[in-house]
């Protein structure tokens, strides 16, 4: 594989392997703190707070490879009513205008930052807040260049790029559908025939 080819790879993938390294960082930092609390009776008292920073950032990320895999919840039903190509233009402008919330968000957040007091830290690792509150521009601009990715492939590609589960289950419905149709034409045939 290229070196460039890879490259594109991890930051097409960036979201999962970082939800992935947080998961099982606080599961192992978790499980420590079990065994010595119960085992030494000591208690690690940094570990909470680290703890609780790491799935806050866990689960902004996970929001963001949500956004890719294209399966945030949302509802879809009333578009199922409508022409292809309105169902398709008006799910396009509530993705834009989900942009424009990200976007104002990271501008906001980004203020925030600036100006935080860097002598305001956490509780217990001492570390300054500010940088603890990175993620919320980080992951909402990442969220916003995956919305974007997604309505790229779907709108001028021509991929579709949703929850494989619901894939699966439109699939079933049609089979089912069809399936029925064969059945009902067989019958009248058969009356008919």
């Amino acid at each position: 594989m290229k070196p460039a080819s890879r490259f594109f790879k991890i930051i097409d993938n960036l979201e999962n392997y970082i939800c992935r390294v947080l998961l099982a960082l606080f599961v192992i930092i978790l499980f420590a703190q079990i065994l010595s609390r119960n085992l030494f009776n000591h208690s690690l008292s940094w570990t909470e707070e680290l703890v609780t920073y790491m799935f806050v950032w866990f689960a902004f990320f996970g929001a963001s490879y949500a956004a890719k895999l294209a399966a945030h919840n949302r509802v879809t039903f009333q578009f199922k009513l409508m022409p292809r190509k309105v169902a398709v233009a008006l799910e396009a402008l509530s993705d834009l205008i989900w942009v424009c919330f990200n976007c104002y968000f990271v501008y906001l957040s980004v203020m925030f930052f600036m100006k935080a007091n860097v002598f305001w830290k956490s509780q217990t690792l001492g570390i300054p807040m500010k940088y603890l509150y990175l993620v919320l521009p980080i992951a909402f601009t990442l969220m916003t260049l995956r919305v974007l990715q997604v309505n790229y492939y779907k709108l001028v590609k021509g991929i579709d790029i949703r929850d494989p589960e619901a894939q699966e289950l439109e699939k079933i419905i049609q089979d089912s559908q069809a399936k029925n149709t064969r059945e009902v034409s067989q019958f009248q045939e058969r009356v008919h025939g």
